[in-house]
């Protein structure tokens, strides 16, 4: 930072840059490509790579292949699995920052607590732990799924024990012999019990919601096959392609649930080889549709639950006592440490910024978030989103919608310094159109028909998380910047001279003197 501000006085800039994972590193490096070179990035952390730097716990990897989770600009041929784990991804994505230049953009210790649109200056009044940041346009890049969440439990402060959150993983608590609950049944679970199982005395799975798993069937990428993607990067771009129709494959059938049956299928044929045990195989069969709920791409989750030093408990949690689990039939599970898979606030971005009418924008999404393109807002003038509202993905890679983000908000800043504007705000009703249409695609599929409670949903029932088509169709909707779609404002006009001061008479009684 430079030390040039006077202390209380705003550091202005022309873009903000809120978060410095996968979306806002991407953004900058995009800005820089289009010779945009005036922006900061805003990052709460000491370090870049948001959830990958964040969320550590033993077993961490993607669950989208490698060569697709990846920047189509930055591709690796080094990676090591199909599916990578999560220090690879990490280093891949410091590697990247650095070949492209921008870590220098990026300001450590400056989470956004809050901020204010200004109409008269036209531009954003950002509030960091750090010291007050203006900007004319801000582009959020908080990811979807960054804030943990705590369980609501009764008496969870007054556990004696360890107690960590999986996105927090305590790498300095040993788990060799402890007594372990773990509440939750997610994603982040299916990857860490299968390591964490064989180093524990007992380890308790406090299950809610059983999840529908899929096959990953993850290997190790030969030398060969490396060397092969180094000399001929034509051939890894065909397995990304090969890769991406796979999961375009999977977009149509979980579209409807009358689609999903094929899946469902070979979800229960393999739970019949993994889990002997009838009684624990009901337990971990969903009754609702597969990809109603995020489906778990696993092979080793359901093997480890059937391991005899594991109890899937399915009773819900009725309090925490200091040293035990309290279920609702009045059993008390002793435990020496709490591990809270309990998932992720959802779509915290810009929740503290207040809008052309003054209104907070998680107030305004209190019922459903709704955005344009899941970028933009009506209300909210020179404010973009990475990863807003409808682009979150069931089946594929979400960076695929990223870029296409990405690429649209540099159009929408290119058109504002065209026309010598100072902001530019989506119309409403070009807004409240998307959105029912978004909302007519969605009904009826196995998201919000599917059968299940899941954080998709929104309380009214429908989902403003996710996307209803397949990828190509949101790339489509924002390859062209649609000037139509949006109001410009004009640049505020310069404050006018003073009249200037006859000081003649000063200057004569100044001589006088």
């Amino acid at each position: 930072m430079s030390g040039a501000e006077q202390p209380g006085t705003p550091r202005r800039v022309r873009i903000a840059i809120i978060g410095a994972g996968f979306s806002g590193l991407g953004m900058a490096i995009r800005l820089q490509q289009a010779g945009i070179g005036d922006f900061e990035i805003l990052e709460r952390a000491d370090d870049i790579g948001g959830t990958w730097r964040d969320n550590s716990y033993p077993g961490c990897a993607v669950d989208v292949q490698s060569h697709l989770y990846s920047f189509s600009f930055a591709p690796n041929p080094e990676w090591s699995h199909v599916y990578s784990p999560q220090a690879e991804i990490w280093d891949y994505i410091k590697r990247v920052a650095n070949q492209h230049d921008v870590l220098s953009r990026v300001r450590f210790r400056h989470e956004v607590t809050g901020g204010e649109w200004d109409e008269t200056t036209q531009r954003w009044l950002l509030h960091t732990t750090a010291g007050d940041v203006e900007a004319q346009f801000v582009i959020s890049a908080m990811g979807p799924l960054s804030n943990p969440i705590p369980p609501d439990i009764p008496g969870l402060e007054s556990f004696a024990g360890h107690s960590f959150h999986s996105a927090r993983w305590d790498h300095d608590h040993d788990l060799t012999g402890k007594r372990v609950a773990v509440i939750g049944t997610g994603s982040s679970a299916a990857q860490f019990v299968p390591e964490i199982q064989p180093k524990v005395g007992r380890l308790l799975v406090f299950q809610r919601t059983p999840g529908w798993t899929f096959p990953r069937n993850n290997r190790r990428i030969t030398a060969v096959e490396r060397a092969l993607y180094r000399r001929f990067p034509l051939l890894q771009r065909l397995v990304r392609a090969r890769q991406y129709a796979y999961r375009e494959a999977l977009a149509f059938l979980l579209q409807s649930p009358n689609r999903v049956g094929v899946m469902e299928a070979i979800s229960k044929r393999r739970m019949r080889r993994q889990v002997p045990d009838p009684e624990l195989r009901a337990k971990l069969t969903p009754d609702y549709a597969m990809g109603c709920k995020r489906i778990i791409v696993a092979d080793d989750f359901h093997p480890a639950l059937a391991r005899p030093n594991v109890e899937v408990v399915t009773e819900s949690i009725r309090e925490i006592r200091p040293n035990a689990v309290v279920t609702a039939d009045g059993s008390e599970h002793e435990v020496d440490t709490l591990v809270l898979g309990t998932g992720f606030q959802v779509m915290p971005v810009a929740d503290p910024l207040r809008g052309r009418d003054g209104v907070p924008l998680a107030e305004r999404w209190a019922t459903r978030r709704e955005a344009y393109l899941g970028t933009t807002v009506a209300g909210y003038p020179n404010y973009f989103m990475l990863v807003g509202p409808n682009t979150a993905t069931g089946h594929t890679s979400v960076l695929l919608y990223l870029e296409s983000q990405i690429e649209y908000v540099v159009q929408a800043l290119r058109h504002v310094g065209r026309h010598g504007a100072a902001s530019l705000d989506v119309r409403p009703d070009v807004q409240d159109a998307f959105n029912r249409d978004l909302r007519e695609r969605l009904a009826g599929t196995v998201w919000t028909a599917g059968g299940c409670r899941s954080w998709y949903l929104d309380s009214d029932g429908g989902t403003s998380a996710l996307w209803p088509g397949y990828t190509w169709q949101f790339q489509k909707a924002l390859r062209r910047f649609e000037p139509a779609d949006y109001r410009l404002g004009a640049a505020p006009a310069p404050p006018a001279p003073s009249a200037p001061h006859d000081t003649r008479d000063l200057d004569l009684d100044l001589v006088k003197g």
